[in-house]
């Protein structure tokens, strides 16, 4: 059952005096059934290896420095045979321990998916640990997405990674307290959303963020708290009061929902690569659109995202056919 939660785990560290992990809150929670994998249920909260609010460690172990609606918030979580084993820090510690187990995928039901591919039923077989994670928060998916839109993943993450160290504040706990010996180890909580909305233009483009983008997140942070009530909604009326905002439509919303709401039918359309994925994995077609995805789709309906999920971590995709999409460096223009 270890085996199956996480590699090596070990225990955590005793506290010593005067240590922050003395000042540390903890939790023990066990995950239904016996299959849990905690980096697949968590991965797609990381954005990119480098992210200064996610962090993973040899031990199996992954903390996230968030914004919850509490305050910052740092949480470490380990899975061993006993379970899953949580510390958390600062002024969001108790809000992010006692949604530790949604975060977790504790209200996703991996039964209600039905494979009708060998393809997919494979994927699930080699994958029994996946959940589909629900953080509760909506903008610290939302603003990331946006970054996304239109640009390479690489460039997305990093001028995400510029953005939250520059305008974030230290991680509540030992992660956020100055690097010794490694450079940049220091972990961040990103921006609140004034500080947000007061980046100046000048910074955005440094970022290598275009005026469309950095406009659409700060439209989105002046209604910041009507957004994050989307995540106790269902996703048709979540995505719908995204959507409101302009500058995002059914890629970013989707994008956002999927991890805000553990959303398992919250399929991403409008993406470059991906209909031809899923398009290539279930049917030999690489050059399928967004509309023959959605036919392939269509009979894991109410799963579709979860169904994506299980082809993405087959590795199964088209040949290349063109270069790759060349990556761009806004600020150095």
């Amino acid at each position: 059952m270890a085996g199956r939660f996480a590699p090596r785990p070990r225990p955590f560290p005793t506290p010593r005096a005067g240590d922050h992990r003395a000042s540390a809150k903890t939790r023990l929670w066990t995950p239904p059934g016996d299959a849990f994998h905690l980096g697949l249920v968590l991965g797609p909260l990381r954005r990119g290896p480098a992210d200064p609010t996610f962090r993973t460690a040899p031990d199996g172990s992954a903390v996230r420095a968030t914004r919850t609606p509490a305050g910052p918030g740092t949480l470490r979580v380990v899975a061993d045979g006993q379970g899953v084993r949580a510390e958390a820090w600062g002024p969001g510690a108790d809000w992010l321990l006692e949604r530790l187990p949604e975060m977790l995928g504790a209200a996703d039901d991996p039964a209600a998916f039905v494979p009708r591919h060998r393809l997919l039923a494979a994927s699930q077989r080699r994958h029994p640990g996946l959940r589909l994670c629900r953080t509760g928060l909506v903008l610290e998916s939302l603003i990331p997405s946006i970054l996304e839109q239109k640009v390479t993943t690489i460039e997305a993450n990093r001028s995400w990674r510029h953005l939250v160290r520059k305008y974030g504040e230290p991680a509540p706990g030992p992660y956020g307290d100055p690097p010794e010996n490694r450079r940049g180890s220091r972990m961040y909580v990103m921006p609140d959303p004034r500080t947000w909305a007061m980046i100046p233009s000048w910074e955005w483009h440094k970022a290598g963020v275009d005026s469309k983008r950095s406009d659409t997140i700060a439209r989105a942070v002046r209604v910041a708290r009507r957004l994050e009530e989307a995540a106790a909604m269902e996703p048709g009326p979540a995505a719908a009061r995204l959507e409101l905002i302009p500058g995002i439509g059914p890629w970013t919303s989707a994008e956002t929902l999927q991890r805000s709401n553990g959303a398992p039918d919250a399929v991403t359309v409008g993406d470059l690569h991906l209909p031809g994925i899923v398009g290539y994995a279930l049917a030999g077609r690489p050059d399928t659109d967004d509309a023959g995805m959605l036919e392939l789709l269509e009979p894991y309906a109410g799963q579709r995202h979860r169904a994506v999920r299980l082809i993405l971590l087959t590795g199964r995709t088209p040949p290349r056919r063109a270069p790759r999409m060349p990556v761009g460096r806004i600020a150095h223009l």
